[in-house]
């Protein structure tokens, strides 16, 4: 692996990737062209001066994550790193008590004055008498963002005897309780505070959440800190809030353009202004090193993705549990995309219209979106650039629609299950002036033995067959003397069986195979290969074998699925 630095990080987090024997670990002070040290990167590692753009990105073609000390990731365009198939980690949260306690402090410093009562006394003067100020205590802190941060403001400020009020449309009310935290829409926060403060990321729906009409809704004199983005507030409408005494002070940590360099909070009394130092503290930054370094050597380890922006994030544990279905979810896809004629190999039933997952038992209450992405990436098998990251954003740029669905509750058979459908079409070879064709290939498949990934049925025929190495698809009329012929015509080949599944349709059940004549019931065959370095023909061999098997009446079809070893 090869892991870059591209920022200064403390020695902790530097120590856990230099841990790792054989990675090449390349720091700041050793870059001298950033592009030329990402030819051959796994890993880049950023704060937020490094801009990881497009072109940035395409200088990079081996990278598989990126991951950013702190929680915005601004500088990184996420939308061309998930196209690319690389994962975008931050670490939100490791910060949560410095940026707690600096808004306790802005706080406190508004109510007693103190940035000025420094200033005078540094300029030689006691001005006691018009330093009078307040108490926190018995006061109304109204929160608006009950995530890790706000909650830890929320617990200071408690124990400072403040009543806390809160808005978060997106946090369980038993967790507000849990904090003693009263939950209030956010025009009753904004009408009853007397001081306000702003944990929310932004979004279109937050951008602006402090402006002329909501300065209007709050009590006079009230009071703002902002440590948490800029753009939450319109800084017009604040400043004329503040001259005209209607909030009587505000502390500013982020502003919409850094650095600050024109404001119209210049020049203005009562308002105090930091430069984004909020999260600086020497055992935040330490903190936040060392929970990165974890984050990406154990996804490049184990896989175990958390905290990422571009791709549902898992626990060790979540992922120990998954893990076994993503693997079954893509050698799943593989087998139907050659089903489908998707693949490489195949072109000649169509193309893949939509695709439909639904996940039962067990499955159903699992985090599912890289079981998804597997399964996606798995029939997409050989297009350019498509893997377990970007799979979904690589249907939607192919116009494949994506339908899931979840279903906890089954009856019978095993207790976790993955039913993949993909719905295609093709021209018609006859020339119909109805139009296309259309039709579905469906597959249903589990984990045995919490490792062992089996097909359970295919085009609906009931089968068992592990999805793995080298695989056989016969399709035959369900006559007898067809099993001998394919033992045969293989035995011949000097092509060992591993293992032999069949299936069959029960009262036309499932559709009639391609060439079955009407009326005939069908059957399926997943014949397992046993190939080894002495025992794999070469193509020209395999396509004979493959044209022989295909020239018995009985059987409809023949393809092989190169599914890979456990």
């Amino acid at each position: 692996m090869k892991i870059v630095l591209a920022e200064k990080v403390s020695p902790a987090t530097l120590a856990i990737f230099q841990e790792e024997p054989g990675w090449n670990i390349v720091t700041a002070d050793q870059i001298t062209d950033l592009k030329a040290e990402l030819a051959d990167a796994d890993a880049l590692i950023v704060r937020s001066a490094v801009q990881a753009d497009a072109t940035l990105l395409a200088a990079a073609p081996k990278l598989r994550i990126i991951g950013r000390a702190g929680v915005g990731v601004d500088n990184i365009d996420a939308a061309e790193a998930t196209r690319r198939g690389i994962v975008v980690m931050n670490t939100p949260g490791a910060n949560a008590v410095a940026v707690a306690e600096l808004t306790l402090g802005l706080m406190i410093s508004m109510c007693r004055g103190i940035p000025r009562a420094n200033a005078t006394m540094h300029a030689g003067k006691w001005e006691k008498k018009s330093l009078q100020g307040s108490e926190l205590r018995n006061k109304t802190l109204g929160i608006i963002g009950l995530g890790r941060i706000g909650l830890e403001v929320a617990r200071r400020a408690q124990a400072f005897g403040m009543d806390v009020i809160g808005y978060d449309p997106f946090i369980a009310p038993v967790i507000a309780r849990e904090n003693n935290v009263a939950l209030l829409s956010l025009d009753e926060v904004l009408s009853t505070s007397d001081y306000l403060s702003l944990h929310v990321g932004l979004t279109p729906q937050t951008e602006g959440l402090i402006n002329q009409k909501s300065i209007a809704l709050m009590k006079k004199g009230v009071r703002i800190v902002n440590c948490a983005r800029g753009e939450l507030i319109v800084d017009e409408a604040l400043a004329e809030a503040l001259q005209s005494g209607q909030v009587a002070g505000a502390a500013l940590d982020v502003f919409r353009h850094e650095p600050l360099k024109d404001s119209p909070y210049f020049g203005i009394d009562s308002i105090l202004l930091s430069p984004h130092i909020a999260g600086s503290t020497d055992e935040a930054q330490e903190a936040i090193g060392i929970q990165l370094a974890n984050q990406v050597r154990d996804y490049l380890k184990l896989g175990v993705v958390q905290n990422a922006v571009n791709v549902a994030s898992l626990s060790e544990e979540e992922y120990a549990e998954v893990s076994p279905y993503i693997e079954m979810a893509v050698r799943l896809g593989q087998l139907l995309s050659h089903a489908a004629g998707t693949s490489n190999t195949h072109t000649d039933l169509g193309h893949v219209e939509s695709i439909s997952l639904t996940y039962n038992g067990r499955l159903a209450q699992l985090k599912t979106d890289m079981i998804r992405n597997a399964a996606i990436a798995g029939i997409l098998h050989g297009a350019d650039g498509v893997n377990r990251i970007n799979a979904s954003a690589a249907a939607a740029e192919r116009g494949i629609r994506i339908q899931e669905d979840k279903r906890e509750q089954i009856t019978g058979g095993t207790g976790a299950t993955l039913r993949l459908t993909l719905h295609w079409t093709r021209k018609s070879s006859s020339g119909d002036e109805h139009g296309d064709e259309q039709g579905t290939w469906t597959g249903l498949a589990t984990v045995l033995h919490g490792h062992s990934p089996r097909l359970l049925s295919y085009d609906g025929i009931d089968i068992e067959a592990e999805l793995a190495g080298t695989l056989v698809i016969i399709r035959n009329q369900d006559v007898p003397g067809v099993i001998g012929r394919i033992g045969t015509i293989l035995g011949e080949a000097k092509l060992n069986i591993a293992s032999f599944a069949l299936g069959r349709d029960q009262a036309g059940r499932a559709k009639p195979a391609r060439d079955s004549k009407p009326g005939e019931g069908h059957a399926l065959a997943v014949v397992q290969l046993d190939l080894t370095p002495t025992s794999t023909p070469t193509q020209p061999e395999l396509q004979q074998t493959l044209t022989a098997l295909r020239q018995v009446d009985a059987i409809t079809s023949v393809r092989t699925v190169e599914l890979g070893k456990l």
